[in-house]
């Protein structure tokens, strides 16, 4: 077969009509819309077309979903405000920045900051009428919102851990990455900025992403086989580092990740990144250009919900990938390595850097740093970053890590995380630092159950039963997404919990740390006071029957899905009695 030239996109999908949003794209004039004119329109909401066109920007027109039902009462329709995502390749940030992005957050903001599964930063509750200002307070930071969303490469990953050698090269090649697939169009600047403003039918050259940009959002990611700490295996495009004399030499090529998927349609599914190929270290960049290209022009643009490149690798087969990604790349690709991911660091705690300096990793409760009771988190951190200076790393796990300490340092640091009452590492369970979730209700519109307000009960819960049983000291990582979605990455994880109707929540176990294995369906439409409950028979048969080291996870997979629902089913009928 031939694969369509690089040089001739194909905006459409065969003879499949596009779907809307590829007529808002296509007709944007480059990212503009007329988001310049809606912006000063006595409204608290944006048209559809450009709600859309404002993901590109890094925002997401939302509703409060709490006060629905008062304002329903009241007569009301939808309050509307907005969300807005910093893209922050590697989590990489300063003190000054992150401090800037707190004043905006108590002064725009709902007074929160959250650090995402992606390493980045979102910002919650902003209204229409302060969303300009909001922006350009972020890239007075140095930062950007800029493709935080939308339909093109987002928040490039990488191993946030500040020591010199691999790692410091993969952070250096995400922001490579990062910075040569950015769009190219100056809305951003005119809308945002008060750049100049362009004739109003102008529009720029997008030299990788063309006038429709992609189908849909693409995620890249690059990791180490001893510390998969970013889960590789969720990214659309994957780098897995080979490794020799300390240094970098080549990568292999993962395509194909991806969580997303939709209750009831068997034609979406989570899927692992396939290997493709190994690629010299001087050609990631030349690689991550060839795969968004073939993801461009071979992408669903009919159907949203089969729009990854996941899909694409579905439907064709590796073999077929691999052939006509070598013509985009323009030269013949080498079959991938044997780099097998064999670990994962949470990177939390005091650590020697390297260079006679140190970090301390924080663990941050999915990922929300807010004021509330005796734990005045955010309170703590503007403390820090005013008196200590230090660099940041936000982390996958929705953590943080403080860089370039002093052991004296870290020493005064916990003592002022005691005094705001946030809990030392070590002092939280294993099982509770491997837990995220997404953010769920009030804010996300997908969201069907809570997440990010309902995971610490069910954890506090679960917690007593692991006590109970004599496992409080494994790391069974949980997850929980209020849809189907994915984007704590449920899937992979040791116990997966997703957003399925009301109150009710489809229970998956069998994945693990290492992000190499997908879980099972435990239990459809399990009520969240039952979820433990549920779980519990499994726990005491893990504990019972378990081999050797072997985690939860990996307990579950190798009994596989019928004897594990015939645990659970067996442990209900007990109950019933």
């Amino acid at each position: 077969m031939s694969a369509t030239p690089p040089s001739t996109p194909v905006p459409g999908s065969g003879d499949a009509k596009p779907s809307a949003v590829e007529g808002y794209k296509a007709n944007s004039r480059a990212l503009r819309g007329t988001l310049r004119e809606e912006l000063a329109a006595n409204s608290d909401k944006f048209n559809d077309a450009d709600k859309n066109l404002l993901k590109f920007h890094g925002s997401y027109q939302q509703e409060d979903r709490d006060a629905r039902k008062t304002r329903r009462a009241d007569g009301l329709g939808k309050f509307h405000i907005f969300m807005i995502r910093c893209k922050i390749p590697g989590g990489r940030l300063t003190a000054a920045q992150y401090l800037g992005i707190d004043e905006l957050a108590g002064k725009y903001a709902n007074g929160t900051i959250r650090f995402t599964t992606r390493q980045s930063i979102q910002l919650h509750g902003i209204v229409k009428g302060n969303l300009k200002a909001t922006i350009a307070g972020v890239n007075a930071t140095m930062l950007t919102t800029l493709g935080g969303c939308g339909d093109v490469n987002r928040n490039v990953m990488a191993c946030p851990a500040p020591t010199t050698g691999p790692r410091a090269e993969l952070q250096r090649t995400a922001s490579a990455i990062a910075a040569h697939l950015t769009p190219r169009s100056t809305a951003y600047h005119e809308i945002w900025l008060d750049g100049k403003v362009l004739d109003p039918d102008a529009t720029e050259e997008e030299p990788i992403y063309g006038k429709v940009y992609l189908p849909r959002k693409f995620k890249i990611g690059l990791t180490l086989p001893e510390d998969n700490c970013i889960d590789v295996f969720a990214q659309d495009l994957g780098f897995v580092a080979h490794v020799e004399e300390d240094r970098v030499v080549g990568y292999n090529v993962l395509v194909g990740g991806g969580m997303g998927r939709t209750h009831g349609n068997a034609k979406t599914f989570a899927q692992l990144g396939k290997e493709i190929c190994y690629i010299p270290a001087d050609q990631v960049v030349a690689m991550s250009e060839a795969v968004v290209k073939v993801f461009r022009d071979h992408g669903n643009r009919s159907d949203r919900k089969r729009a990854r490149i996941k899909y694409v690798i579905h439907d064709w087969g590796v073999d077929r990938f691999r052939e006509v990604l070598s013509e985009y790349f323009g030269r013949p690709l080498s079959l991938p390595r044997d780099l097998p991911i064999r670990g994962v660091d949470l990177h939390l705690g005091a650590h020697a850097q390297g260079d006679g300096k140190w970090w301390y990793g924080l663990s941050i409760q999915n990922g929300r740093v807010k004021d509330e009771g005796s734990l005045q988190l955010r309170t703590a951190l503007r403390t820090i970053m005013q008196r200590f200076q230090p660099d940041l790393r936000i982390t996958a796990q929705q953590d943080l890590l403080l860089c370039n300490l002093s052991l004296a340092d870290i020493a005064v640091i916990e003592s002022l995380l005691d005094q705001h009452g946030v809990p030392r590492p070590e002092k939280i369970s294993p099982m509770r630092r491997h837990s995220m979730s997404c953010p769920a209700i009030p804010t996300c519109g997908l969201a069907i159950t809570e997440a990010e307000r309902a995971l610490p009960g069910v954890l506090d819960e679960l917690e007593r039963v692991l006590h109970e049983l004599g496992l409080q000291q494994e790391a069974i990582g949980v997850r929980m997404t209020g849809c189907p979605n994915g984007c704590a990455r449920p899937y992979q994880s040791d116990i997966g919990l997703i957003g399925r109707s009301g109150d009710k929540y489809v229970v998956h176990v069998g994945g693990r740390s290492l992000g190499d294995r997908l879980n099972f369906e435990l239990r459809d439409l399990t009520p969240r006071g039952e979820i433990v409950k549920v779980l519990r028979p499994l726990l005491q048969r893990f504990r019972d029957e378990r081999n050797n080291g072997e985690t939860f996870g990996d307990f579950c997979a190798r009994i596989g899905p019928e004897a594990a629902r015939e645990t659970i089913a067996n442990g209900q009928a007990v109950l019933a009695e």
